[in-house]
C-alpha cells in the first residue's frame, strides 16, 4: 500500500533522512518509533510529500507520487488523511465547519459537505459537539476532531504525527482505541510515528526502529518478539539489569503463541530436576496475542546449562543468555 524506496532528505547541512526503504501493507497499522530528532517527523511529512525527498521514490496504493505534478498530486492527496500533534484546528470555525474544511477546499458543495461533516462526526462520537468551537474542547475531543477532518475526503491512508504525545494517559488510550476500530471498519492503512513504545505495544501490527534518519531495525510484530537480539522485542517486554545478586546462569525466555499458555517453567523444573529463580517476568498482548518474557536463574554447574537451554530451544522458545557461558 506504502512503499518508501530509497529516500534521503536533507536540510542544509543535516541529513534529516538517509536511503530509508519501508513497505507498508494495506490495512495494517504500521509504527516508527524513535527519539526526537531522529527523522521521524520528516518520514511521515514525506508520505504526502509535504516534504519533498531528494532522491527516492513514494508510492501510495501503486502511484508513485515523487513523478506527479502539482495538480495531480493535490488530487492524490485526497486519498491521505493526516492528523497532526497539535491538533491544527481554525478557532474561528465550528466543529462541524472544521470538519468541512477539507471538502471545501476540493469544491465540494455545501450540501454534500455537511452530510459528510455529520456522518464522520458520529463515527468519532463527536455528533453533539458539532456547533461548538475548539476553545470549548478537551484535548480528545479536539484531536477527534481532528482525526474527523482527516477522514471527511474518505481517504485510504492515515498518516499519524504524534497524535497522541499531547494526551494524557487515559486519552490516548481513548484515541488508539478509535484509530484501530477506524482501521478495522474502514479497512484504513495506518502509518504513525511515535516516541512512545506503548503505542507500538497497543494498537501497531508491524513497526521499525528509527535512529539518525535511518532503519535500525522493522517487521511485523510477532515476527520481531522471536528474533535473537531484537532491540525492538526488547523495548516491547523490559526486564531491565540483571539483579546483582544472581549468581547462576541467567537467561530470558520469550513466549509467544501457544507458548504463552504452556507451564514452560514448572515443566523445566521437573524435567531436569531445578530449583530455578524467576528474576523477573512481563507479559503484554501484541498485535492481539499473548506474548511475553521471563528472566530465570538457573543454579548449579554452568556445564549443565547448554542442554538445558538447548532443550528449551527445541521447544520453539527463543532463549538468550543473559549472563553466563552458556549457549
Amino acid at each position: 500500500m506504502i512503499s518508501i524506496d530509497s529516500i534521503s532528505k536533507s536540510f542544509g547541512s543535516t541529513l534529516a533522512l538517509d536511503s530509508v526503504s519501508l513497505e507498508v501493507e494495506r490495512g495494517e497499522i504500521f509504527g516508527v518509533i524513535g527519539q526526537s530528532g531522529a527523522g521521524k517527523s520528516t518520514l511521515i511529512r514525506t508520505v504526502n510529500l509535504l516534504e519533498r525527498p531528494d532522491t527516492g521514490t513514494i508510492t501510495v496504493d501503486g502511484t508513485d507520487l515523487t513523478r506527479l505534478g502539482s495538480h495531480e498530486l493535490r488530487i492524490a492527496r485526497q486519498s491521505i488523511g493526516m492528523i497532526f500533534q497539535h491538533f491544527n484546528l481554525l478557532s474561528s470555525r465550528t466543529v462541524q465547519q472544521n470538519v468541512e474544511l477539507a471538502l471545501e477546499i476540493t469544491g465540494v458543495d455545501a450540501r454534500t459537505r455537511r452530510s459528510r461533516a455529520a456522518e464522520i462526526l458520529d463515527l468519532v462520537g463527536l455528533t453533539a459537539k458539532a456547533n461548538v468551537y475548539p476553545s470549548q474542547l478537551s484535548g480528545g475531543q479536539k484531536q477527534r476532531v481532528g482525526i474527523a477532518r482527516s477522514l471527511a475526503t474518505n481517504p485510504s491512508v492515515l498518516l499519524s504525527d504524534e497524535a497522541t504525545s499531547a494526551l494524557d494517559p487515559e486519552t490516548t488510550r481513548s484515541i488508539l482505541e478509535l484509530l484501530r476500530t477506524l482501521n478495522k471498519e474502514l479497512g484504513l492503512t495506518v502509518l504513525l510515528i511515535t516516541h512512545e513504545m506503548d503505542v507500538v505495544k497497543s494498537i501497531c501490527d508491524s513497526a521499525a526502529l528509527l535512529e539518525h534518519g535511518r532503519i535500525a531495525e522493522h517487521g511485523k510484530l510477532v515476527e520481531l518478539i522471536s528474533r535473537p537480539g531484537s532491540r525492538l522485542a526488547h523495548e516491547l517486554f523490559p526486564l531491565g539489569e540483571v539483579a546483582a545478586s544472581a549468581t547462576g546462569t541467567v537467561i530470558d525466555i520469550t513466549f509467544s503463541g501457544g507458548a504463552a499458555d504452556r507451564p514452560v517453567i514448572a515443566q523445566l523444573a521437573r524435567d531436569h530436576q531445578l530449583d530455578v529463580s524467576i528474576l523477573g517476568a512481563t507479559i503484554e498482548t501484541i498485535a492481539g496475542s499473548q506474548a511475553g518474557r521471563t528472566r530465570l536463574e538457573l543454579p548449579g554447574e554452568a556445564s549443565k546449562h547448554a542442554a538445558i537451554i538447548a532443550d528449551l530451544r527445541k521447544q520453539g522458545l527463543l532463549v538468550e543468555v543473559v549472563r553466563g557461558d552458556a549457549a
